[in-house]
């Protein structure tokens, strides 16, 4: 994915963002490595596998720009899978536009979706892992429509799109 061209406000900001996420990575790799999930793989193994923009996502908690993911604007029958392990997420129905820049979910599939807090950044909030890999796929919150009142707000980057 192509790096957009910053101003020089852009640049500094980018570089303050990631020396905090950089600050912030240890203690997120450090828990996710000490869970136990039914995939695992190496470091290097994952990144040959995901590529760099993937694997910041799924296994170093990164978060993709807004309204950066064609995912976001995908409007077909399907189903959304962990672009890490192919475990079936979310089905396409339980897709909505939150307005938020990211897709967004009010349900996961039946044991796909696993939960743990994040209290990075200085807030407490809920994150969204892949039940099978542990791969961040982004953050639960409680101001979803009904019928269950979640929105997964989800990085595109952690899906990938089966049509059905």
């Amino acid at each position: 994915m192509p790096s957009p061209t910053l101003s020089r406000r852009g640049a500094i900001t980018a570089a303050g963002s990631a020396l905090v996420a950089a600050s912030l990575a240890g203690p997120l790799l450090a828990a996710r490595a000490s869970a136990r999930f039914e995939i695992t793989r190496s470091p290097a193994e994952w990144r040959r596998l995901l590529g760099p923009h993937r694997y910041a996502v799924l296994r170093e908690g990164s978060t993709e720009r807004p309204r950066s993911s064609p995912l976001d604007q995908e409007r077909r029958r399907g189903t959304y899978v962990c672009a890490g392990c192919r475990l079936p997420l979310f089905a396409s129905t339980s897709k909505f536009e939150s307005g938020t820049g990211w897709p967004s979910f009010f349900r996961a599939l039946p044991n796909a979706v696993g939960t743990r807090t994040d209290t990075t950044l200085g807030m407490r909030r809920t994150e969204a892992l892949c039940r099978r890999c542990g791969g961040h796929l982004g953050h639960l919150f409680r101001d979803g429509p009904q019928p269950t009142g979640l929105r997964y707000c989800t990085n595109g980057l952690a899906l990938r799109f089966m049509p059905a």
